[in-house]
């Protein structure tokens, strides 16, 4: 399935984005093996978040689901039970290494299998940890599907991790909630801390500190009752749309702000942006505001910070675009990271750039970009959804209507996303514009 983006004079507008997705799979994985029942609302009902849930359906957790609101009923640490089946995730790489983290602790065998790109996605970087701490994994050269042994002998471990993931620690911590002793991780630099939060409001005797993160095994986990703050990577689409248009406003309005997610409003500002973070509180253990965004000038800059990358690596592709509408030169550094997720994003990122006309250099840790108009065009997204998003936020700006290939799992992060972008303003259409098909 393809779609098309045109050139768009946006409107003002006043706006909620769905629930976070970090958020949603944490909330199902940790209330299912809570103690009692747990009530979500601003679930984000996704096809990512729903493979974890079927996943628990799978294994015993009664789970209720009406639109965004989710009632869990948890079974305790040791109370689930084994799947009959694999347990098909889809496209979910959150899924696959928190379950991987899980799952290796359970008293029963499970399979983890998932489509064609998530099973192309490296996942060595969990099964060497989890396998120090007593795990039993069998996978296809480091890669999906999973065969995970049941083991009651997992043990904490000290754990520095060569490379800054929060999807990594988190099986970690997973695995952690039922290990002899605790488990100390060493962090190279910040990356979200949604699970320990999560953990922590649950009862779970955790620290994080100084990019070390203590966590002993606890008797229980408690249920929660918790509002999922709005997906500050869904909402940084909608910001750079903003940007790019330079003539109107926007106000996002309960979105979560993080301090580990929100390296992208750092560097945008630092870009020349004009945002502001207006009544700020908190939902459950997370922090949200309304976000304003005004017209603004940007400027090349460079980003090189290790600690700023980590928390905004999802936002990166993102960037890339608003790069190359900014004035000047942006050089980008230290994002190997992007390699590893459902593309190699800086190489897809960088084909599809030059394909449209940008000036961007594609190096080993980053790219090199500068200001350039977007000519209309056709690029692949190779079944990414930042790709396919990022490049329908560059149309706005474009000088003609750009066709984006392989767009089906943008609703495994942010379903509704074409109907938002017609409520902004955008032209975007799964029909090729009438101008394209008379040239």
């Amino acid at each position: 399935m393809n779609f098309y983006a045109s050139p768009s004079e946006l409107k003002d507008c006043e706006i909620f984005v769905p629930g976070d997705k970090s958020i949603s799979h944490r909330a199902l994985i940790f209330s299912a093996i809570a103690d009692g029942v747990s009530h979500f609302t601003g679930f984000l009902v996704g096809n990512d978040c729903l493979a974890t849930l079927e996943a628990f359906v799978k294994m015993g957790v009664k789970i209720e689901q009406n639109d965004t609101d989710l009632i869990v009923y948890g079974v305790g640490l040791m109370g689930l039970e084994e799947s009959l089946t694999p347990i098909d995730l889809g496209n979910s790489g959150t899924a696959a290494r928190l379950l991987a983290g899980l799952l290796s602790a359970q008293r029963f065998d499970s399979v983890l299998t998932g489509d064609a790109s998530l099973s192309r996605r490296p996942m060595s970087r969990i099964i060497r940890p989890l396998k120090e701490m007593g795990a039993e994994i069998q996978s296809s050269s480091g890669c999906l599907p999973l065969t995970i042994k049941g083991n009651k002998d997992i043990t904490g471990i000290l754990c520095e991790m060569p490379q800054a993931s929060a999807q990594v620690k988190s099986s970690i911590l997973l695995a952690s909630l039922y290990a002899n002793g605790e488990t100390t991780i060493i962090e190279p630099s910040i990356t979200r801390d949604h699970s320990e939060r999560m953990l922590g409001a649950m009862g779970c005797c955790i620290s994080n500190h100084d990019n070390k993160i203590v966590i002993k095994r606890p008797q229980q986990l408690q249920s929660l009752d918790m509002q999922i703050p709005g997906d500050f990577s869904s909402a940084a689409f909608l910001i750079a749309a903003f940007l790019i248009s330079k003539k109107s406003s926007l106000i996002l309005r309960d979105v979560g702000i993080n301090p580990t997610r929100i390296g992208f409003l750092t560097i945008i500002k630092q870009m020349g942006a004009k945002i502001n973070l207006r009544d700020i509180r908190s939902f459950g253990s997370e922090s949200v505001a309304d976000i304003h965004i005004s017209p603004s000038h940007l400027i090349g800059i460079d980003i090189d910070n290790p600690s700023l990358v980590s928390l905004a690596i999802d936002e990166f592709p993102i960037i890339f675009i608003l790069a190359a509408y900014a004035q000047g030169v942006t050089r980008i550094s230290g994002i190997d990271e992007l390699r590893y997720k459902e593309s190699d994003r800086i190489k897809s990122m960088c084909e599809g750039m030059q394909n449209l006309g940008v000036s961007i250099e594609e190096q080993e840790h980053g790219v090199i970009i500068t200001n350039s108009k977007f000519t209309g065009g056709e690029i692949d997204s190779y079944g990414d959804h930042r790709i396919a998003m990022s490049f329908a936020v560059a149309a706005i700006g474009a000088n003609d209507s750009i066709k984006i290939k392989d767009i089906k799992n943008i609703d495994t992060s942010f379903p509704g996303f074409i109907n938002l972008m017609r409520e902004i303003g955008v032209t975007i259409s799964t029909q090729e514009p009438k101008e394209r098909r008379a040239k």
